[in-house]
């Protein structure tokens, strides 16, 4: 009897287990990061680890610890555990584990470097910097990281070459000084993890992302190179000789972890690196605030030891405020063309020609028409998408299909359209993607073709009996004009976090871009593509953001003492506004003239950049000063900074921050004549005497002017500020259809030296 109740008792709690509103989700572990406030360390632990492990979490459950660019952990924990920790004294914030995503040679000539001239013979290619690159990791055998009469290692490096499958120290040279891989927060995803098939768990570069930018900021110049044919050239990097550090954070088919890219941070600061460069971000296309942000704090504990900061603005142009890595610390890069193409011109049976780009290596349809057709026109979105099994052979068969771009990777429709029984491809972008077009390394003859173009095309083949077409691949064609042209996938702005720091900074060759490529996959990284190639052509911000680093190498080379805002400032105030055609920087996706919101200062010009005359230098007291500007408090800010700080009484104005670019934001409650002064402060890094003016391009419907419209530099005066006055008449202000208007505030010295600084006007809504 007493066991049957025993039995019932056993039962009854089973039950009472099963009904619990307690779930599974609930109690299950996510990687969180801890941001701690350091100076609370209580004496009787003698290391940061033994106060962690012995206070807020167990040791087997931290995953990094972060010391240098931030204090605190990562740790795997269940979201109850997550909330406790947050309401102790010494922790300052936690915020969620967050998944990031990659933005993804001839341009060195484009970018107005010369071999034994200029900024490459001032810096000797960079040889004593270091380029730390966060990315997918590095295939180390590629000749672009040859160390082949290359001096000894900087003495200052103190990083190491970390081992693991297919990766040992023999994989390291005096070229790759360093790599390491942080895989703790991947493999600790409850949902993600790595997929070993695919990945090698070491700094080894599965995916080709990292290989591709690493090479494109630092790789050798030593040989010729081309991608199946196309984009003959030698092959070099921005900075030849400089050295890199590679980081893997990111992995194939499971992306970037935020508490791995901030431990890549902290390591790379502390090993010694000069330049980190990061074409990775987003995510979630809302931008969170810096504080909350490891991109951002990771970049600003590098900036503020001396480490320049260069990023991708995303690809989720042309729509406007798309642009991502906000912060004001790190230099954010937008893409543009070069003067090359790879012309695949569709040929219709009507006789018209249409652009279009191609990368297809393969036999060639040889002139021949075949009959066109697009799947789409009944309103199927999978079949005008070429969605897998979403063609019908009978429809297909031996014709050239016309696909809709979006959804799935433009590669693979054209082996939907080769499964189903189609010849050829005709790429067609949606107006989404407007007029920009990316060369592709098909696997059947395809070609990319603008949004106006596929919709004549669409109408060719609805409209006529018999459509017939072909494409007509042209190879490689160099000297293209107009050049540069705002890629349409650039990221704009305006900065939607703080619209007074104008966003991206500058843009830099990021179309159809050939640098080294792993061996792990071919081209177009799709399973199904055998084909090895030493070099691909890649497109994206990802690929100019190392453009931006390699020449921050070379510029702190040849300028040691420059801070990376210093830098910064070269680039951005010597940065071009016209084209090779000496016209005004046209937008890719409309064809017409760009603004600040799609290049911020112009696209970079090394030519200029090496002697800019003047440049605008900031403090970290100055980025305390700015991030107490836009509200936040003390402790908020100290997540950031990893010290403790103080506001001042009076609050700053966050368009004071002493950025190369200028944005006077007025609320659109107020109407009629206002005004608004913001100060800037220049430092002379030309010649030691010497006397600036000013000119104003105003606006339209703006006025704008500035106090004093002179600056005398003398040996014992190099620091001198002036005010910008802008002053705008609310009810005749003509803003554009971005919602804002564009000008320029100029310092000129009569010589070689124009410091040019965006001037952008705009209005908000008060909060």
């Amino acid at each position: 009897m007493d066991s049957f109740i025993f039995l019932l008792l056993l039962l009854f709690f089973f039950f009472l287990f099963l009904c619990s509103p307690i779930t599974s989700f609930q109690t299950e572990k996510k990687t969180y990061i801890f941001r701690i406030d350091s100076g609370l360390k209580p004496s009787v632990f003698s290391t940061h680890y033994h106060w962690y492990t012995s206070e807020f979490t167990e040791g087997p459950r931290i995953l990094h610890l972060y010391e240098t660019v931030f204090h605190g952990f990562s740790a795997s924990v269940t979201p109850d555990d997550a909330q406790t920790l947050r309401n102790l004294p010494a922790v300052l914030a936690v915020f969620e584990d967050r998944r990031r995503e990659l933005h993804t040679t001839r341009s060195p000539q484009f970018l107005g470097l010369r071999n034994q001239k200029g900024l490459w013979s001032n810096s000797d290619y960079g040889s004593d910097v270091i380029i730390g690159v966060l990315d997918t990791g590095i295939w180390p055998e590629r000749r672009s990281f040859s160390d082949l009469n290359l001096g000894p290692v900087p003495k200052r490096w103190r990083g190491v070459c970390q081992t693991g499958v297919r990766f040992d120290s023999r994989n390291c040279n005096k070229k790759i000084i360093g790599a390491k891989f942080f895989a703790k927060g991947q493999q600790a995803a409850m949902f993600g993890g790595i997929n070993k098939t695919v990945e090698f768990l070491s700094p080894r570069d599965a995916d080709g992302h990292g290989t591709h930018t690493a090479s494109t900021a630092a790789g050798r110049q030593a040989f010729r190179a081309n991608m199946a044919g196309y984009a003959s050239g030698v092959a070099k990097g921005v900075a030849p000789k400089a050295r890199i550090a590679a980081y893997k954070v990111c992995w194939k088919d499971s992306g970037c972890l935020d508490s791995d890219i901030l431990a890549a941070f902290d390591v790379a600061v502390s090993d010694g690196v000069d330049v980190i460069s990061i074409s990775i971000g987003g995510g979630d296309g809302i931008p969170s605030p810096y504080y909350l942000d490891p991109i951002a704090i990771g970049s600003y504990g590098a900036a503020s030891m001396g480490v320049f900061i260069s990023s991708s603005a995303g690809n989720d142009g042309p729509n406007g405020m798309s642009v991502t890595n906000l912060a004001p610390w790190i230099t954010t890069v937008g893409a543009g063309t070069i003067d090359r193409d790879f012309p695949a011109d569709v040929v219709l049976g009507d006789g018209h020609r249409l652009r279009g780009v191609s990368l297809y290596s393969g036999v060639s349809l040889k002139g021949q028409m075949f009959p066109v057709v697009y799947p789409g026109k009944n309103g199927m979105l999978a079949a005008s998408l070429c969605m897998e099994n979403s063609l019908d052979p009978k429809l297909v068969r031996g014709k050239v299909v016309i696909c809709d771009r979006g959804s799935n990777p433009r590669v693979a429709k054209g082996l939907v359209v080769k499964k189903a029984g189609g010849v050829g491809m005709i790429l067609a972008n949606t107006v989404s993607n407007g007029e920009g077009l990316v060369g592709d390394a098909h696997l059947i003859p395809a070609s990319n073709v603008g949004s106006s173009a596929g919709d004549r095309i669409k109408g060719y083949a609805s409209t006529h009996l018999n459509p017939i077409a072909t494409i007509d691949f042209r190879g490689t064609v160099i000297g293209v004009k107009p050049a540069p042209v705002v890629a349409s996938f650039s990221g704009r702005g305006p900065n939607g976090l703080n619209p007074e720091i104008l966003k991206p900074d500058l843009i830099a060759p990021g179309v159809n871009i050939l640098a080294a490529w792993t061996d792990a996959v071919g081209p177009t990284g799709i399973v199904s593509d055998r084909r090895k190639t030493e070099f691909n052509i890649l497109s994206g911000t990802s690929m100019a953001c190392p453009h931006v680093s390699g020449a921050a190498a070379l510029l702190k080379s040849a300028h040691p003492d420059w801070s990376p805002a210093a830098i910064r400032s070269a680039m951005m105030t010597t940065a071009s506004l016209v084209d090779n055609s000496n016209r005004s920087l046209i937008d890719e996706s409309t064809g017409k003239r760009s603004t600040a919101y799609d290049f911020g200062s112009g696209h970079l010009n090394l030519g200029r950049a090496i002697d800019p005359g003047l440049v605008y230098d900031i403090t970290n007291d100055d980025y305390i000063a700015f991030l107490c500007s836009i509200g936040y408090e003390m402790k908020t800010i100290q997540v950031i900074t990893r010290t403790p700080v103080r506001c001042p009484r009076r609050k700053p104005s966050p368009g004071n921050l002493n950025y190369p670019s200028i944005t006077a934001l007025f609320p659109t409650s107020n109407r009629g004549l206002l005004s608004k002064t913001l100060f800037r402060t220049v430092t002379n890094v030309g010649q030691s005497e010497a006397v600036y003016r000013a000119r104003i391009e105003s606006p339209r419907g703006v006025t704008v002017t500035v106090k004093p419209s002179m600056l005398v530099f003398t040996s014992a005066v190099k620091k001198l500020s002036y005010a910008v006055t802008v002053t705008v008449d609310t009810k005749n202000l003509a803003l554009g259809k971005s919602g804002a208007a564009f000008g320029s505030v100029t310092w000129f010295d009569g010589g070689s030296h124009v410091v040019r600084s965006s001037v952008v006007v705009t209005q908000m809504v008060p909060l």
